[in-house]
């Protein structure tokens, strides 16, 4: 209907049973917008083109959005991704289309920022051994003096990318008196100078970090960055922390490193296949800790990112440009533009 605006989420958001997959997410919000009709789609990756026909905005979480799921009818305006990654997207279609492709930066800093801090120091303080050791109660004891941790004053924070998530991580480890070094061609050098950050090639990146977290997106340039060759100029003391997504890292390359101890160990809250392989070795390594590429998920990060995907939403729905669109070329879109003036005239801007 013509006085309708029509948001879909993806069937991933409820449970077979038909309740919220993830209940912080609040979309009373949207439920209680004049205008807005709310349906939950089936539940398909990808998702196909003739369940989006009579939709106008799309909030979509795990399941897959390619150039076939876009619909004929042209009515589709914006696709929201539930998080910051946009790797299940084909973007490019979208942009072709006149679809604003919309993330969550707001919802993400923070907590992956945490995950983060959480994973170094758990590496540093060697906290998943002590684990171990207390557990074995006196035979544990008596070995605790052969697993001393490190000391972060003075080491050197590296980070490959330093935009969104990567400068809350500078922001955070502030008080641990550490050096921070970054790589990333597209860095805001104000930024960087504000938070004290000396800006290196990729190379010396490698060389120097102490501690270095990925931080960048997944894009065919940075598929296996990190590779056998760049984990060779490593210190043997250091360590790699990937919060970002698994294929950024070469992880055969990365198991090898671990299993002959080139590098101190590794924080992984993703892997290059998800869920792993159960006989994958690197399930066996005691130097890596490992977490379901769910570490930073929290009620405050799912309602961050929730409530900021209902802004972008209801922005559309009101012919107004969406924080956190990512294709920006799609603003020059003849279509987008009318989607937007037409929205406008229809619900007010």
């Amino acid at each position: 209907m013509a006085d309708t605006f029509r948001v879909a989420l993806s069937g991933d958001f409820r449970k077979e049973d038909g309740t919220p997959t993830y209940p912080d997410f609040d979309i009373e919000p949207l439920r209680n917008a004049p205008g807005v009709e709310v349906v939950f789609l089936e539940s398909e990756s990808p998702l196909r083109a003739a369940q989006l026909e009579d939709i106008d905005a799309l909030i979509l979480l795990i399941h897959r959005f390619s150039k076939e799921s876009i619909p004929k009818s042209g009515r589709l305006a914006v696709v929201a991704r539930f998080g910051v990654g946009y790797d299940t997207v084909d973007v490019g279609a979208c942009t072709e289309a006149g679809i604003g492709v919309v993330i969550t930066p707001d919802g993400v800093r923070r907590p992956v920022a945490v995950s983060i801090i959480t994973l170094m120091l758990a590496l540093t303080g060697k906290l998943m051994i002590k684990d171990q050791l207390t557990r074995e109660a006196a035979a544990g004891f008596a070995r605790r003096s052969d697993h001393m941790g490190v000391g972060l004053v003075g080491r050197t924070f590296g980070s490959l990318g330093i935009g969104n998530i990567g400068a809350e991580a500078y922001r955070m480890a502030k008080p641990f008196d550490m050096k921070f070094i970054a790589h990333d061609p597209f860095a805001d050098k104000a930024v960087a100078a504000e938070l004290g950050i000396e800006l290196v090639d990729l190379e010396e990146l490698f060389r120097r970090a102490d501690v270095l977290s990925v931080s960048c997106p997944l894009t065919p340039e940075t598929r296996h960055i990190v590779n056998a060759e760049r984990l060779a100029m490593m210190k043997p003391t250091a360590y790699l922390i990937n919060t970002a997504r698994g294929p950024i890292v070469d992880q055969k390359a990365l198991t090898v490193a671990l299993q002959e101890g080139r590098i101190a160990g590794a924080g992984l809250d993703v892997l290059e296949q998800e869920p792993p392989d159960p006989d994958d070795p690197i399930l066996k390594l005691d130097n890596v800790i490992l977490a379901p590429h769910a570490l930073c998920w929290t009620d405050q990060c799912f309602a961050g990112n929730g409530a900021a995907d209902v802004r972008a939403v209801l922005d559309i729905q009101h012919g107004r440009e969406p924080r956190g669109l990512l294709n920006r070329d799609v603003l020059a879109s003849d279509i987008w533009k009318k989607r937007l003036a037409d929205f406008g005239r229809r619900f007010g801007s």
